[in-house]
């Protein structure tokens, strides 16, 4: 098949840890990559955010990043990309008008409103995953959601839409129906890893002899690094590693570091919070492989693939009961789940684990027992497949009744 992906601000290209550089990234990467690996064409479209990118570029073999003209040739705040979405879409209108796809498979919504926009009148089947939902971002962030206001109804409609949504964990299914999406409309196809990067055994960061919490993502209020930190406060003698965010030129000058530093100060623990910056996605293993316990607090998590890298790598995760996460950590098997910012249950997850090596050591080989046997990207990769191929199939004009050949 010649498969296209649209991914308007995530571009696998990217390096991770930026504000807008994260799970959707690493999704879009890994899935070019592994259908390519089983013979297909594949491009990913995404916005062209710096005036010395080319217009194409390989990306792995038989994997081609092609850079769209929509707004700026610099990086935008993906809240504040909707006013390019047209231009976006009229350009897919071109340029699969003069070569189509078989299909196209869209990944967040401003993505989807372009993808359905460039293939109007042309008989394209376009398959939509969310990675996040406006109506759960509203619900948790109220007035501090920076997304367009008519984003949820705009999604809603999309969903309505498009030939298949492919949903990453049984929450969103379950917000996409409250949404008025038929449940048989969904597959659940959820996010991997790549088993090979990340396993128990390789490299390790160095470290002494405190021990050792590791929060790895983007900085940004949502994700729970402060109730991490007031944790650290009741869990003596850890240390907390935080990857991710800005460079380190930058610290002085970012608002979120900032906070996040003052908070460190003001609770006791600055001299045992360490700040390492964005940390390439090559890197991440060796990281997580170097902790006792890697923690995750999102206020609320569309899917959330840490968990189940640090599982992977042999680490039991301290994530909170949110979204992917409900379906990833096995609480007390794999792990331990948390309400959402809740300091004092954070805490207390975080002491039972540090001060049990052997619990750690039964959580770890079954986490890694669980991401082996459920989110190998091989895996996932052919069922996204498969979800390519029966929406094909339904699209193709059935026999007549007299059973001859469509």
């Amino acid at each position: 098949m010649k498969v296209h992906l649209v991914s308007e601000h995530a571009s696998p290209l990217a390096v991770l840890g930026g504000v807008d550089a994260g799970g959707q990234n690493v999704h879009v990467a890994e899935l070019a990559s592994g259908l390519a690996r089983l013979g297909h064409s594949v491009v990913v479209h995404t916005r062209r955010d710096g005036a010395d990118l080319p217009e194409r570029a390989e990306f792995s073999p038989g994997v081609t990043v092609e850079h769209v003209p929509a707004g700026p040739p610099k990086p935008v705040p993906k809240d504040d990309l909707l006013p390019y979405v047209d231009d976006f879409g009229d350009h897919l209108a071109r340029r699969w008008a003069a070569d189509p796809p078989d299909l196209v498979h869209a990944h967040f919504w401003m993505s989807g409103l372009a993808a359905c926009r460039g293939a109007t009148g042309l008989d394209l089947p376009v398959l939509q995953t969310f990675h996040a939902l406006g109506r759960v971002k509203r619900r948790h962030q109220g007035e501090l959601d920076t997304s367009p206001r008519d984003r949820p109804a705009l999604e809603a409609g999309l969903a309505g839409r498009v030939d298949a949504v492919l949903a990453t964990c049984s929450d969103e299914v379950d917000e996409l129906a409250g949404m008025g999406m038929p449940r048989d409309r969904a597959a659940i196809v959820p996010c991997g890893i790549d088993l090979a990067k990340f396993c128990p055994d390789g490299p390790r960061f160095p470290r002494g002899e405190r021990p050792r919490v590791v929060s790895i993502g983007r900085l940004v209020e949502r994700k729970g690094v402060d109730a991490v930190i007031e944790a650290l406060a009741a869990v003596p003698d850890a240390e907390l590693l935080v990857a991710g965010g800005p460079a380190p030129p930058a610290w002085d000058t970012d608002p979120e570091v900032a906070r996040l530093r003052r908070i460190a100060r003001e609770r006791g623990v600055a001299d045992r919070v360490v700040f390492l910056g964005p940390v390439d996605h090559d890197d991440a293993p060796a990281l997580y492989r170097s902790a006792d316990v890697v923690v995750t607090a999102p206020w609320y998590e569309p899917f959330g693939t840490v968990p189940l890298e640090a599982m992977a790598c042999g680490v039991p995760p301290v994530a909170t009961a949110v979204g992917g996460h409900l379906d990833t950590v096995v609480d007390g098997g794999t792990g331990l789940l948390v309400p959402p910012r809740d300091r004092a249950a954070l805490a207390a997850a975080l002491r039972d684990l540090l001060t049990r090596p052997a619990r750690r050591a039964d959580l770890g080989a079954a986490g890694v027992r669980r991401v082996r046997e459920k989110y190998a990207w091989d895996r996932l990769v052919r069922d996204t497949e498969t979800v390519y191929r029966g929406v094909l199939a339904a699209r193709r004009p059935r026999a007549t009744a007299t059973g001859g050949a469509p």
